[in-house]
Formats: structure tokens, C-alpha cells, sequence
């Protein structure tokens, strides 16, 4: 069957395209665009044509298949100019997504519309290059050069409405899609065309726009090279002739793609990709998820809420008491006042949220909830407690997840009724906002329990990593390893801000340091102190001293750091230094770029020991455990990929 095919509305040709799932545009499928555009030329009959997508989406971008391979003809670059070179004007007809190449195949059709859901976007620098088809020179033609510098720099798609405020899209349509599309050609035809958006033009703005973009840009990239490579075409498309900016694009384009920054972000796009469908359960069954329970209304269990909220499904949230249910319901309110006033959601829409949530200090509410989640105090007995309650009131066939980060999920399982539905849903904070979600099977759950946790994963928008049983399972095992690494490094005399800024040069936002003072050092120190008064032997560190001198973090005004009332910049500590110095060596120096090789390194050597036990399924599971929980640099891939690629 062929990708492309052509049936008419009187003097109206619709130009449908159908490649299966996302009508991704793999070779035949510019061919037949080509050949399309081609025939209606040479066709005396028609007057207009209308480019509308099968499926679930409009042209959603380049065939993965395709990446990292040479380019083969006919190339996209020269079917968007053949599109727009059309002697019949072409109107796209946008539904789902057009990005990337496909947003390019519609700046080259002479109009564009959309249905409301739609977004259209640009997000090449998400993989490591910028657009390779005219979307850093046409875009600033069509929408002007601020907005096609934060669309092309950021990689960010827009929602339709956005789109057209912005000039992306003439026309967002509320009808069915194909007759307004062919209604707008036919109006289209009675009046004059616009210019075809190669020939429209475009502003040039002074030195200062660019410093301050470049700046801008920069900040946000973190070493990331594409996005201000993309800046440098964007310019470059204000100075130059459409021509030879368009060279310059691709040139670009072409240099980009074969980095070791492009191949990382192609294996963290893979990963994501196949995350929330393990080829292991695709055949198990999933069970309805129609209510969803909530034990604790805390930070994390009402960002749990929230995130439930955001995906449409009803909540039960259960606290102790009358007081601590009245707090629960405030700190859930408190998540979706925020996103009003940081425009997400209409007030309308958080009153919704809010309206979707039955609040209760009785565990009977529970009864017809097809999921619960417990997200109280990281206390075996407490959340005993909780899953005793649970296996009175809930269905046999009710889901029961402890959200536990550190304690064992079989210890926690023991004596609940109906053991195969237990499973842990390791969420991390702010859950409504992190992507992560570990997913915890005991050795007996269910395999529906289990298949049915990624389905909870794929409906909030998460995700989804399979992890085994040890403590801190995946992420805070490796976390606590890159600590010790990093203190070790103190202890052998390199400085604290030091190690800091190398990391945040390879890409962190924050060094080992820093994060903690932001989290709070008393929380790894309860539970090393939990496991010392279990008779377990753990070693002192270097935290244990200063939470012990009073220094828990930013919120005691010294951890690490030392901290001015109401201002986060940490400053080198004099105390700390006093503190430590007897189990500190003699200062040396280190280059940073030395320090970031020796802790990333020390990362993967405690994935491949999960790996090795089983903890981990996959090098890739590491990776985007450590990406979307503990915020590895994208761009470098995750440390199983970094340290692979570094070796190769």
C-alpha cells in the first residue's frame, strides 16, 4: 500500500499520507510527497492541494530508523523547497504533533492549520543538531526572530492556540479536519496568496539581541552544543540571503549529527522511547484503573495526588486525622494554585483537580479503589501499619504500592492478603513534576501487577524503570556511591567547591555538595544512623560530622556551605573547615576535568555491579534512572553510556 495517495474535492486535490505509527518521513515517504507534488502540478483540474496525515498524528517527524544514517534522496531540504515551489498552493492540516522535519514540510506549504489539541514544534536540539530542513531560516521569516529563537533554542513545542498567536499557523479548527481544510483552500483561492515564506522578510536585529540571546542560550545549554550552534543559524539566516543561509543550515546540521553529544541524546531518545513498554510484558494483561487511592498527604503523597489529578484519575486520599487530612488537601491545592499562576492550568481546570479528590481519615473509603499507594513516614512499622488497614478494607484484587526509597518492600508485604499484588512505586519528589518512577516487583507479584504499574507509568507521563530489591534499589544506591566517592575525594585534600564545579562543568546543575545542603544532610544521616542502631556496622562520614555540629543544610544556614539569611549562594565554611580538617589531607589540586571522570566512573562501577546482580535489566535502565531522577547531563547519555562511549 503506498504511503502517499491523492483523491479530489472538485478542483480541491487532499494529498493523505499513511506510514504507520507517527507517519514518520522515511525515504518513501518524501518520495511520494515528490511524486505528489510532481503530478497535481501537471494536473490542469486542480487549483489547491490539502496535506492532511492517517492515524493518530500529522508528519511527527524524521524515521528513526534513519538516524545516524547518510542521507538518502530525495532529501528534505529539497522537497520542503519543491513543496513551496508548487505552482497549486499547499495548506497542511495539522492534528497530533508536527515536529521537527514535519513542521518543516509545513512552513513549506503556503498555509498551515490545526486542530486545537494539536502542537507543532522544532525540538532538533533535543537530539543533539538543529533543524536540517529550513527551520532556523524559514521560521524567522514567518513568526520574526525572538519567537523563532526560543522555538528553535529551547526545542519546545507550542499547542496550537500558542501557535497561531505566535504566526506559526494561520487557522486553529474545531470541525472535521479534512472538509475545514479544504474550505479554507477554496476561500484561500479567492483571495490574493501570500508570499511563499522563503521569499517573505526577515528582521535583523542589532548586536545587543545576539549577545543577549547567546547568553541566554548558553546559561540554559549547559555545554550543550546544539543550541547555540542553532542560535549561530538563526543568525546567520538574519544576514544572509535565503540561499546561502540555508547552506549554511545544513552544514551545520550534517557537522552536528555525528557527535558524540548527537549519539548520546539518539540513545536517551531510544531508551525513553522503549521505556513505558518493556518488550517482556507486552503480552501480559493490564488491569482498569479507574480510582486511585493515597495514603499520606504530605509532600510526596500529595504530589502523588497531583500527578493522578493531571492524568484524570479520580483520587482517595486517606490521613490519620482530621488535622493532617485538612494539611493533605492544602498542600495538593497548594501544587495546582502554583500551576495557575504559572499559567499550566485555568482556574477552572485546578478547581477540577481539586474536585476529582475525596479526603478521608477512614480506610473504608478505600473499598472500590483499584490502586493504592502509600507514601507515609519511611518507618517499617508505620507503613506496616498502613498495609495491615489496606488488607481489611481493599479488594482481593486491589493493587497495595508502598512508595518506599530505601527500606526493603518484602519486609514491608509481610502478612498482606493476596500477596501477588504488592509491588513498589518508588516516585520521586516533586512526583507530580519528576519523570522517574521505579518500579519494584517482589518475587511474588503478579505479572498483571506488574504490567499494570507501567500502565499507571504510561498514563502520568513517566518514566517507568524496572528495579530489583536492594537498598536505595537503582538510583540512591548509585547516589550513595557517588557521595562516598566524592567525599573520599575531600578526605584525600580536594577542595569541596572544587569537586562542585566540576560537576556542575560536566553538566549538573548542582556538585554532590550542593545538593545535599539543598535536600538536607540529616535525612542520609537518619537512616545510616537507622541502620547503626540496627547493629549494622556503617562507617562514619564526613556528613555525620557536620549534621552532628548542627549543620543539616541550607535550611540551618551551614552544611557544607555556609549560607546568608535568605540567600541560597553557598560560600566556603570556615567551620567546616575546622571540622574536617583532622580527617582531611594536605589540599592538591585536581584538574576538574579529572574529578568529573573519577565520580562519573565511579557511577557506572556501581551500575555494573546492579547489573551483575540483576538489580538493573538493562545499561539503558541505569541511564535514565540517573537522567530523569538525579539530574545527569542528558547530553552526556547517563553514565553507563558515557563511560561505554569513553572506552570505545
Amino acid at each position: 500500500m503506498s504511503v502517499v495517495t491523492i483523491t479530489r474535492d472538485a478542483e480541491i486535490a487532499v494529498v493523505t499520507v499513511n506510514n504507520p505509527p507517527v507517519n514518520a518521513l522515511s525515504q518513501s515517504l518524501r518520495q511520494g510527497l515528490w511524486d505528489a507534488a510532481e503530478a497535481l502540478d501537471a494536473d490542469p483540474e486542480v487549483r489547491a492541494v490539502v496535506l492532511i496525515c492517517d492515524g493518530r498524528t500529522f508528519i511527527a517527524g524524521a524515521d528513526v530508523a534513519e538516524f545516524g544514517k547518510p542521507p538518502v534522496p530525495p532529501h528534505l531540504p529539497d522537497l520542503v523547497g519543491r513543496i513551496e515551489a508548487a505552482e497549486k498552493p499547499w495548506v497542511a492540516a495539522i492534528h497530533g504533533s508536527a515536529l521537527g522535519g514535519g513542521f518543516e514540510i509545513a512552513l513549506g506549504c503556503r498555509f498551515r492549520l490545526a486542530q486545537p489539541d494539536a502542537s507543532v514544534g522544532l525540538p532538533e536540539v533535543t537530539l543533539g543538531i538543529i533543524p536540517g530542513a529550513s527551520g532556523t531560516v524559514r521560521t524567522p521569516r514567518l513568526v520574526g526572530m525572538q519567537a523563532a529563537v526560543d522555538l528553535v533554542t529551547t526545542g519546545k513545542p507550542v499547542r496550537a492556540a500558542a501557535a497561531q498567536s505566535l504566526g506559526l499557523i494561520d487557522a486553529v479548527v474545531t470541525g472535521d479536519l479534512r472538509d475545514e481544510a479544504i474550505a479554507f483552500a477554496r476561500a484561500a483561492l479567492r483571495r490574493p496568496l501570500p508570499q511563499p515564506v522563503s521569499q517573505r522578510p526577515v528582521d535583523a536585529p542589532d548586536a545587543a539581541f545576539w549577545a543577549a540571546a547567546e547568553a541566554k542560550v548558553a546559561k540554559a545549554a549547559r555545554g550543550a552544543a546544539a543550541p547555540l550552534r542553532a542560535l549561530a543559524s538563526l543568525r546567520n539566516a538574519a544576514e544572509k540571503p535565503f540561499e546561502e543561509a540555508m547552506a549554511f543550515e545544513r552544514q551545520c546540521f550534517l557537522d552536528l549529527r555525528g557527535t558524540p553529544e548527537a549519539a548520546a541524546l539518539r540513545a536517551v531518545f531510544f531508551a525513553e522511547r522503549a521505556a513505558p513498554r518493556p518488550a517482556h510484558l507486552k503480552d501480559l494483561t493490564v488491569l482498569p484503573l479507574r480510582q486511585v487511592g493515597v495514603v499520606g498527604g504530605g509532600t510526596m503523597g500529595a504530589g502523588i495526588a497531583a500527578a493522578l489529578r493531571d492524568a484524570g484519575l479520580p483520587v482517595v486520599l486517606i490521613e490519620r486525622d482530621a488535622a493532617a487530612v485538612a494539611r493533605g488537601l492544602a498542600n495538593l491545592r497548594a501544587i495546582f494554585e502554583g500551576a495557575v499562576t504559572r499559567g499550566r492550568l485555568s482556574e477552572a481546570q485546578a478547581a477540577e483537580r481539586m474536585a476529582g479528590v475525596i479526603a478521608s481519615t477512614d480506610y473504608a473509603a478505600l473499598a472500590d479503589a483499584d490502586l493504592v499507594i502509600e507514601a507515609v513516614f519511611e518507618e517499617i512499622s508505620v507503613k506496616r501499619a498502613v498495609f495491615d488497614a489496606l488488607g481489611r478494607v481493599c479488594r482481593p484484587d486491589a493493587i497495595l504500592a508502598t512508595n518506599t526509597s530505601y527500606l526493603d518492600p518484602q519486609l514491608i508485604a509481610e502478612g498482606v492478603p493476596y500477596p501477588g499484588r504488592f509491588i513498589g512505586l518508588h516516585f520521586f519528589s516533586p512526583a507530580n513534576v519528576m519523570k522517574l518512577l521505579e518500579i519494584v516487583p517482589l518475587p511474588g507479584t503478579a505479572p498483571a501487577t506488574l504490567a499494570t504499574s507501567f500502565h499507571l507509568a504510561r498514563l502520568l507521563k513517566k518514566v517507568p524503570v524496572e528495579a530489583g530489591i536492594c537498598e536505595g534499589f537503582i538510583g540512591n544506591r548509585i547516589l550513595k556511591r557517588y557521595r562516598a566517592a566524592a567525599e573520599a575525594l575531600v578526605r584525600q585534600g580536594v577542595a569541596i567547591a572544587e569537586i562542585d564545579a566540576a560537576m556542575r562543568g560536566y553538566g549538573f546543575a548542582m556538585g554532590p555538595f550542593e545538593a545535599q545542603d539543598l535536600g538536607g544532610l540529616d535525612i542520609a544521616y537518619l537512616q545510616r544512623e537507622g541502620a547503626r542502631a540496627a547493629g549494622q556496622e556503617v562507617p562514619e562520614t564526613l556528613g555525620d560530622v557536620l549534621v552532628r555540629a548542627g549543620r543539616k543544610g541550607q535550611k540551618t544556614a551551614g552544611g557544607w556551605y555556609d549560607y546568608a539569611a535568605n540567600d541560597r549562594k553557598p560560600r566556603p565554611s570556615p567551620a567546616v573547615t575546622a571540622l574536617l580538617g583532622p580527617l582531611v589531607a594536605a589540599p592538591r589540586e585536581m584538574p576538574r576535568e579529572a574529578v568529573a571522570e573519577h565520580l562519573v566512573q565511579e557511577m557506572a562501577a556501581e551500575g555494573r555491579a546492579l547489573l551483575q546482580e540483576g538489580i538493573a535489566r538493562s545499561p539503558s535502565d541505569i541511564d535514565l534512572v540517573e537522567i530523569h531522577g538525579y539530574g545527569f547531563p542528558r547530553r552526556r547519555g547517563g553514565p553507563m553510556f558515557a563511560t561505554a562511549a569513553a572506552r570505545r
